[in-house]
């Protein structure tokens, strides 16, 4: 398995991402291309529609379903390490860290965690310019 990175942290599901949506893609633009020109606009117009449809639905359940549950585990994930190496609960002052600073925060090694949840803090980082402050990246390669 390649070595997880800043410019490489981002995954893609390929039957999701590279067979399902390319093949409704296709079924959208040949709906699409016989709603115009064939007799039969009104029912490909339809079609269409479904698979407009059907499209932004399984995009919003797949990342809505993932997301949620792997958001939870990553905050649960952080808090026990938080615990782990200070002794003291996340949960006293997480409500001051914003979602994309905790997300960012699971690519920190044990050893840079601790000065990055107080930098963010005091100087309000942006999840991207925690990921940015990281020298030894903690590869998570287990998200979708």
């Amino acid at each position: 398995m390649k070595i997880q990175n800043y410019d490489n942290h981002i995954r893609f599901y390929t039957p999701h991402h590279f067979i399902y949506y390319p093949i409704l893609t296709v079924f959208l633009g040949f709906s699409i291309y016989f709603a115009f020109t064939t007799e039969q606009q009104l029912i490909w117009a339809f079609i269409s529609v479904g698979f407009i449809f059907l499209f932004c639905l399984a995009f919003m359940l797949r990342q809505h379903y993932a997301l949620i549950l792997q958001n939870r585990i990553v905050r649960l994930e952080l808090r026990y390490r938080y615990f782990t190496l200070t002794g003291k609960r996340l949960e006293e002052f997480e409500y001051k860290l914003t979602d994309d600073q905790i997300f960012s925060l699971r690519f920190a090694p044990d050893n840079e965690l601790i000065p990055l949840v107080e930098n963010a803090l005091k100087n309000n980082l942006t999840g991207d310019a925690i990921k940015k402050s990281i020298v030894n990246w903690k590869g998570d390669y287990f998200r979708v």
